[in-house]
Formats: C-alpha cells, structure tokens, sequence
C-alpha cells in the first residue's frame, strides 16, 4: 500500500463538501474489509481522479445496513470506522464520507439519494461503484440506474466487475468465514494486507503479570467472530512496530469470562493502559484450550512465543 496522504479528511454526515475535497470522484460501498476486491473499485476512483483533477473520496455508511435492517443478526465487522479510516489514507485517497445510515436515509429513494445526496450534498465529478451496489428505499438503485443518471445529469460512472480469484469471488463474507475458521494466512491474501483491529488497552484481572506473561487488553466488539485462540501479532503504537503474542478468547482455565483480546509485547516494559493501539494478526498457533494447572498454561505459552516469534521473523522478510 501507499504511504498516508497528508491531508487525509475524515467527514462524519458532512452538509456539503469542503473546499479541499470539492467535486469529488466518489468510491461508493459499505467497503467492509477494503480487501482486494473493493480496491479494484478504488483504484477505478483514483484513475477517475487523475483523469478529471479531482480529489478521491471514500463514501461509507455506518452502521452497516445489514446490521441495521437485521439488528438482531450479529454481523461481524472486519473493520470499524478507525481501521477503514486507516486503511483508506493508505490506499491514497483524499478522504472519506460516513453518512449515518438510519430510517431516513434507507427510505430516500434511489433518485432522490442521487440528486440531493449525491449532486445537492457532496456535488460529485464522478462515481465509481461495484458490480453488486444497490442504494435507495427497497435497494431499487442499481449501477445501471447510477450509470444512466449520470450520463443524464452529467457526472462520470464506472461500475468494476465482480473480482474473482479460482473461481470464487472475493468478498466480505468469505474473508469473515476464514478468520473464523483461523485462517489467518487465507484471510489475510484474500484482504491483499495483515488483517488488524485498532482498539484502547483497558484494564483486566491483571493475572498475566503474575505468571510472567503481563498483557494489554482489549475488549472487542460484541461481534467479533474472529476464532478463539492464539496469534502470532504486531502492534503499533505511536509509530513504532512491536512483535507479540495474543489470546483472544474466554480464558478458561481462570474464569471462563466475556471474550478479550489479551497481548504479551515482546521485550517491552512499559505502562499501555489508555493507549489505543493497532494489533495485526499474522499467524494463528493453536486453539484456546483449558488447562490442568497454571504451570501447564505457562509450559505451553512459553512455547506458543516461541512459534510466535518463529512466524514474525518470517513474516518480516
């Protein structure tokens, strides 16, 4: 991926555009993941862009509207707000657009989300969606129909077909089915980069610290379906890259409790309660498991560091 922009813009529900990002071409998805195929769509936005001279822009929607049409289907989100926002400057785009995504919004027409949303709001050059983007009350927008509204109201349209690898196309839903299995190394070439989360380090039961293993926590979503178990990972925090190890699970030879994600920095002595940090899961070791004794545990994680950092220093090559 590229380096950040330097000026990367992160817009929230915006009323209308800034100067620096007037007249955008606009990548248009929910984007959950940006994995490869979602940056065909924004590698058509950046050509769009330097063809016209204009500013690239990311447009999301949050929540998912999966999830808000099916509130009480749990959907597992391969990044939040901060991680696509992360993402998003990598890939070299100007900024990104989250319009909240609520009753208003999912009943605006599709005619009435082109014309007041997308010419009246964020007043686009151009518009680039994929193969399967649907928009408006009861999904009746098409990129057909976006493509025939513009060639009507004078803005640029490029619909980017399904990208398929083997056969299969790669999506979202088969990306979540890997990490869910563990397949890390699968999900992470299906993504095209190390699939990460970006949370705060919170305060646990402080168990780690007294068997050697001190660890920064960090609560997940609810949603997570990541598999439980151990992960070779690097962090970042404030720059800097640190190799370590992770458990993400329920800890059941303590207390069985709410699933955390629970990171053992490698050669690090420092305080990282409060600090948000960016954990990026390489490889994945084994499978959570219960255990006898608290000396079995550390038998066994003294091994799962040393997979830990066989798997890093590989990764690092």
């Amino acid at each position: 991926m590229t380096q950040p922009p330097h000026s990367f813009v992160l817009l929230e529900n915006p009323a209308a555009m800034p100067e620096r990002l007037s007249r955008p071409v606009l990548a248009i998805g929910n984007f959950d993941g940006l994995h490869r195929g979602h940056r065909a769509v924004t590698e058509a936005a950046l050509a769009m862009g330097r063809t016209l001279g204009r500013p690239v822009v990311l447009l999301t929607f949050e929540p998912h509207p999966r999830a808000f049409f099916r509130p009480d289907v749990p959907l597992f989100r391969l990044t939040d707000t901060a991680a696509k926002t992360r993402l998003a400057e990598r890939l070299g785009l100007d900024g990104m657009i989250v319009l909240n995504f609520d009753r208003a919004l999912a009943s605006e027409s599709a005619v009435a989300f082109i014309t007041d949303i997308l010419i009246g709001r964020l007043g686009l050059t151009g518009a680039v969606v994929g193969f399967d983007f649907q928009f408006g009350a009861r999904r009746a927008g098409t990129p057909q129909s976006l493509a025939e509204a513009g060639a009507r109201l004078g803005f640029s349209v490029e619909i980017v077909p399904e990208q398929k690898e083997g056969g299969e196309g790669i999506s979202s839903t088969l990306i979540r089915t890997k990490l869910g299995e563990g397949d890390i190394a699968e999900a992470n070439r299906l993504l095209g980069y190390t699939w990460f989360i970006v949370g705060e380090v919170i305060h646990g039961r402080k168990v780690g610290r007294t068997i050697g293993y001190p660890t920064a926590n960090i609560r997940l979503r609810d949603d997570c379906g990541l598999k439980h178990g151990i992960y070779a990972v690097w962090l970042t925090l404030a720059g800097r890259r640190l190799p370590g190890v992770a458990s993400f699970g329920r800890r059941p030879t303590f207390d069985n409790g709410a699933p955390l994600l629970e990171v053992f920095v490698f050669d690090f002595n420092g305080d990282l309660y409060g600090e948000t940090m960016e954990v990026a899961f390489v490889g994945f070791i084994r499978g959570e498991e219960k255990f006898d004794s608290v000396e079995a545990l550390v038998a066994r994680m003294d091994r799962d560091s040393e997979a830990a950092r066989a798997l890093l220093e590989r990764s690092a090559r």
